[in-house]
């Protein structure tokens, strides 16, 4: 059986205040403890707090939008019983939380960098744009960001008020920004100001297609999965994915080896 308090931090969190609109919820939870040693990429495994309750039995899992004075904020999509749940919590109820989890992105060297997010994979490149922003105040920071209506990227718009960074949309409709799609924002960021790490979280096929453009124009790319698992630690073994031929094929884990891999060494 697994001692959740030898690996990682478990508690029970307070929530400060949630926000739910169009499909998404926004939380915010008191983790002192998490807050301390997170980085940006790792993630949290949580549920609503309810005594003798198994339902559901298992914790989600949540990429870290941001921390701020021992607070610690996710954003999510409602989609299944577990979110739903979620999403009736109200402010001052106490959620159960483990934490950070995996292994986050590592901020590259140099002057630029771009942060690509599709849907609820821009949840965490808030976190990573202020993490690039202390590493280096004179980074150029550049976050292109797609979805596919103008209504889903209304859950991220706070991440505008980051004035330090430049900010692009996309919308598959055509409602917001340019019409099309966020690998085509990329194209015509890189062609105007140049080469620089990418950094991308959201939906595979478009995680594949960032990856395939990086690997032509030998630009370093990280990519953030999002999987189904039930521990989080790497205990169940449920969030397998084929690695490449440049470890040696296998498996690997997105939980503890992940969710953030460099993009060469996965098969998208």
């Amino acid at each position: 059986m697994i001692n959740y308090e030898k690996t990682k931090h478990q508690l029970k969190g307070e929530i400060k205040n949630i926000t739910c609109r169009d499909g998404y919820c926004r939380i915010t939870i008191e983790a002192p403890a998490i807050c301390h040693v997170a980085t940006p990429g790792q993630f949290v495994m949580v549920k609503a707090s309810e005594e003798k309750s198994n339902d559901p039995l298992f914790r989600r899992p949540f990429s870290i939008h941001q921390v701020a004075d021992g607070w610690l904020t996710i954003i999510f999509k409602i989609v299944g019983r577990g979110t739903k749940k979620l999403a009736k919590m109200k402010a001052a109820e106490m959620l159960d939380v483990i934490g950070p989890l995996g292994k986050g992105f590592h901020i590259a060297n140099g002057q630029r960098h771009y942060l690509v997010g599709g849907g609820v994979g821009i949840a965490p490149l808030h976190f990573l744009a202020e993490s690039i922003y202390r590493y280096n105040p004179e980074s150029e920071i550049v976050a292109l960001l797609g979805a596919r209506t103008a209504k889903e990227l209304d859950a991220f718009a706070h991440i505008n008020s980051l004035n330090f960074m430049q900010v692009a949309i996309s919308t598959d409709d055509g409602t917001a920004g340019h019409h099309g799609l966020v690998i085509d924002l990329l194209e015509r960021s890189v062609t105007e100001k140049g080469l620089g790490p990418v950094y991308c979280c959201g939906p595979w096929p478009m995680m594949k297609a960032i990856a395939m453009y990086c690997s032509n124009k030998k630009m370093a790319c990280q990519v953030s999965l999002e999987t189904i698992m039930a521990c989080g630690v790497g205990a169940c073994l449920g969030c397998a994915v084929s690695g490449s031929e440049v470890i040696g094929d296998g498996y690997l884990h997105v939980c503890k080896d992940g969710p953030v891999f460099e993009a060469e060494k996965i098969w998208l």
